[in-house]
């Protein structure tokens, strides 16, 4: 017997992520964290394989006054935080064109969102075929369904003509398309679409919207904080200038990775268009979901993000302390991909993030494998992720050989 409602009675989550790292902690308690190997973890350990936090965000956390700590935030979240991560989002490369912003539930809040203003029920939503699972989940539960193109192709670049083709059967059956576009330093693999990349998909966009197809882009910028130089990584955003009335360009912000503040969960959704009528429209909508959803976010995080960016010496450091975990990560990833190349793996291009991706046609054999080695990595459809943000540069040497010996060893 089953009293849940029709559409609510199956709903079951698997989440290979937090299955792996189950597996990882038994481990540990049996032989000892110091000889296992945790590739499952998104959020940054440092060197000594702690959960690391940037010390000046934790410093202002702690002397934030009771009252911001536990009052109501607005529903649209402080004035002076949404100026602030519109400020973030673009840093020095800000399109023309109005903006507006909204508090989320983290990033997974704007995602949220998004799938519930800019698509249509029954829908199919378009990312990737390498992607962050709960993209799936979030849009289930909203009662659409998650297509997806092909991201590399056969030489393992931005697979434009695997996009084009997706882009058009779906608006060959849908008067409106939500693509959901994980980048600088895409979760799973690494990867940053190029000025190049976004060239093409702009075209494509644009091709569509001549043809009065509705069109909605949402970057989900999680982990640009962690992809390069502020500006460099943001250059792609001054293409968005002068798009039609009938796209519409979200940004999904989150203070999880940047400010280490994970468990906060305080984000935003920042809208861009070229028209007051349809940015008046976008602010109404997300209050409402909002106000549906969690009513209003995390006061104490916001605070906290509006204090250290308004002081100039607070921000420097600020910056500085996260560089310092920006440089180990790199260098992480660093090593796994020149000790892939020496060996013969064929890792996915990775450019910068918390992830890297090997593919695999058995991914959940190849993991299991690497238990032998006291190696826990993520199983994915279409390959292993490993966390390069939560592996120690020790533990890192070596791990691109024993994902290659484990592959071999199961007849891949």
């Amino acid at each position: 017997m089953s009293m849940a409602a029709s559409h609510a009675a199956n709903k079951k989550l698997s989440d290979a992520i937090f299955g792996a790292s189950a597996a990882c902690q038994a481990a540990a308690a049996k032989v000892g964290a110091d000889k296992v190997t945790n590739a499952t973890i998104g959020a940054i350990m440092d060197e000594q394989e702690k959960l690391a936090c940037i010390p000046t965000m934790e410093k202002v956390f702690r002397a934030l006054p009771i009252t911001d700590a536990i009052a109501y935030a607005p529903i649209t979240g402080l004035p002076g935080y949404l100026d602030t991560v519109v400020d973030l989002t673009f840093a020095d490369m800000r399109p023309q064109g109005y903006t507006a912003a909204c508090a989320t539930a983290g990033g997974t809040g704007a995602i949220h969102h998004a799938i519930a203003n800019y698509s249509e029920i029954g829908d199919e939503v378009l990312t990737s075929d390498w992607y962050w699972g709960p993209y799936s989940v979030l849009c289930q539960e909203q009662g659409r369904k998650l297509a997806t193109y092909e991201l590399f192709d056969a030489q393992q670049n931005f697979n434009i003509k695997g996009f084009t083709a997706k882009v058009e059967e779906l608006l060959g059956k849908q008067e409106s398309l939500l693509v959901i576009i994980n980048t600088p330093a895409h979760n799973p693999t690494g990867y940053s679409l190029s000025e190049e990349d976004w060239g093409q998909v702009i075209d494509v966009v644009k091709a569509q919207a001549a043809k009065g197809k509705k069109v909605t882009v949402l970057v989900d910028i999680a982990y640009i904080d962690y992809a390069g130089e502020k500006n460099e990584t943001r250059k792609f955003m001054k293409m968005f200038e002068g798009m039609p009335e009938n796209v519409m360009i979200l940004f999904a912000f989150s203070m999880s990775k940047g400010y280490t503040m994970y468990g906060q969960r305080c984000g935003a959704i920042i809208g861009l268009t070229q028209s007051k009528a349809v940015i008046d429209e976008f602010a109404d909508a997300v209050k409402f979901s909002s106000r549906a959803t969690w009513s209003n976010c995390n006061r104490g995080a916001m605070t906290v993000l509006t204090t250290i960016q308004q002081d100039k010496a607070l921000l420097a450091q600020f910056e500085k302390e996260r560089a310092e975990y920006y440089e180990i990560i790199k260098q992480r990833g660093a090593i796994f991909m020149e000790e892939a190349k020496a060996c013969g793996l064929n890792a996915l291009p990775y450019k910068a993030g918390f992830f890297l991706s090997i593919p695999s046609v058995d991914p959940g054999a190849v993991c299991d494998k690497l238990h032998d080695d006291l190696i826990f990595a993520v199983p994915l459809k279409k390959g292993v992720r490993v966390a390069v943000c939560a592996v120690s540069i020790a533990k890192m040497k070596g791990m691109a050989q024993k994902i290659k010996n484990a592959m071999t060893a199961v007849g891949q």
